[in-house]
């Protein structure tokens, strides 16, 4: 892997990718839009968890003023396939199967708030701050709004996409954005004892809840069909081998296999 990412996986299966730009606040530009794409494809396939964050004092600062210059000059053809790539990108991230913590290390900005908006989770350190400043530029949160705007509601969406104003930690978990807020010297504990909560769980099962959620939430109309859905989730989960493991554990008193001990 190129100096624009790392990734480490740890012998629980915890994945911890990092964004390394912190000389440009971690901010995205086209190649490391491809690396993460490609990234989240490995994690998909090995992860118990990923943990996200960013190297230095920024968490992500959104696009690259350079990658921003060029594709200001680029044809409306040319910013359509570039908007498509971080769409893309981010769907991914949104859609592992796995449980996902955004540690946020710093501030997050634009784009930076879409990947966190696509995790399950995120702990920021208490000096974060955070914007969807794309209308100061002219522009829209247009990518990043099919994450944010589910994940921090229509009412807030109006109001912080349209100022684009700045909101501190406080603000950030109010709204729905982020769920803890920790001092900087306890980011990693919270983040690890979230980890611990996560591998508990029986990893086939968490991917079909995240797949269960985003039914609902995408539900439209017909409720029986819902609930044919889900009825045939449980089942097919009560007969799994990991169901199946989960259940006889529990009775005899025992761990499950995928835990630890």
């Amino acid at each position: 892997m190129t100096e624009l990412l790392t990734l480490t996986t740890n012998d629980r299966g915890v994945a911890t990718l990092t964004l390394n730009r912190p000389e440009v606040h971690n901010a995205f530009n086209a190649e490391l839009i491809v690396q993460l794409s490609d990234t989240f494809d490995q994690v998909a396939e090995q992860a118990r968890v990923l943990v996200l964050t960013g190297k230095g004092h920024s968490f992500s600062a959104g696009a690259d003023l350079n990658w921003m210059r060029a594709m200001a000059e680029a044809t409306e053809d040319e910013n359509r396939r570039d908007a498509e790539n971080l769409a893309a990108m981010l769907r991914k991230l949104d859609q592992l199967p796995c449980p996902t913590i955004a540690r946020v290390n710093g501030h997050a900005f634009g784009g930076g708030v879409g990947l966190i908006a696509c995790c399950d989770m995120a702990v920021a350190i208490e000096t974060a701050r955070f914007g969807l400043t794309e209308v100061r530029l002219g522009l829209a949160p247009a990518t990043i709004a099919p994450f944010v705007v589910p994940k921090i509601g229509v009412k807030h969406a109006r109001r912080f996409m349209l100022t684009g104003e700045r909101m501190d930690v406080d603000t950030a978990i109010r709204i729905g954005l982020v769920t803890a807020a920790v001092p900087a010297a306890h980011l990693d504990g919270h983040v690890h004892d979230l980890i611990d909560l996560l591998l508990a769980g029986g990893p086939k099962a968490q991917g079909r809840v995240k797949e269960l959620i985003r039914t609902i939430a995408t539900h439209a109309s017909d409720p029986a069909e819902l609930d044919r859905q889900t009825s045939q989730m449980i089942a097919s989960l009560r007969v799994s081998s990991e169901g199946q493991e989960g259940l006889n554990a529990f009775l005899e008193k025992r761990k499950p296999s995928w835990t630890e001990g």
